[in-house]
C-alpha cells in the first residue's frame, strides 16, 4: 500500500472518529440538559418513580457518552473501536431513551426494552476490557 493510500485511510478513520466524538459529545450535552430539565421543570409534574427513571437515564447517558469519548481517545490501542462505539450508542438510545419515554408517558411496558440497552452497555464494557487486555499483551510481546 502506498503512502498516499495510507494517509487516505488514516484521514477516513479520523473523520469517522470525529463524527462519533461529536455524537457522544452531543449525548453528554443532552444528559446535562435532561438532568436540569428533570430537576427543575419535571420535579413538580412527575411522581418519585418517574423522576427516578429520569435521573437514572440522565446518569447512564452521561456515563456512556463519556465512555464513548474514552474509546475514541484510546482508539489507537484498540483492534476495533467501531463495534464498541456502536454498542455504546445503541445502549444510550435504548437504555436512556426507554427510561425517558417511560418517565414522560408512564408506559411501563417499555421497561421490557430497557435491559436490551443495558446488555449493549455490558457487551461494550466486556469488549473494551478484552481489547485493552490484548493491546497490553501485544505491547509486552513487542518489548521482549
Amino acid at each position: 500500500m502506498s503512502n498516499q493510500e495510507n494517509r487516505g485511510l488514516a484521514q477516513s478513520s479520523t473523520k469517522g472518529l470525529s463524527k462519533w466524538a461529536a455524537i457522544f459529545a452531543t449525548q453528554a450535552g443532552l444528559s446535562v440538559a435532561a438532568g436540569a430539565f428533570g430537576a427543575h421543570a419535571l420535579n413538580s409534574l412527575l411522581d418519585a418513580k418517574a423522576l427516578g427513571w429520569w435521573h437514572t437515564a440522565s446518569q447512564y447517558l452521561m456515563y456512556h457518552a463519556l465512555a464513548g469519548l474514552l474509546v475514541i481517545s484510546l482508539s489507537n490501542f484498540l483492534s476495533s473501536s467501531q463495534r464498541l462505539l456502536v454498542l455504546l450508542f445503541l445502549g444510550n438510545v435504548i437504555f436512556a431513551g426507554s427510561l425517558y419515554v417511560m418517565a414522560l408517558t408512564g408506559y411501563a411496558f417499555l421497561g421490557a426494552i430497557t435491559p436490551l440497552g443495558g446488555l449493549c452497555y455490558l457487551l461494550a464494557w466486556c469488549l473494551f476490557a478484552m481489547q485493552l487486555w490484548r493491546s497490553a499483551g501485544n505491547k509486552m510481546k513487542k518489548s521482549e
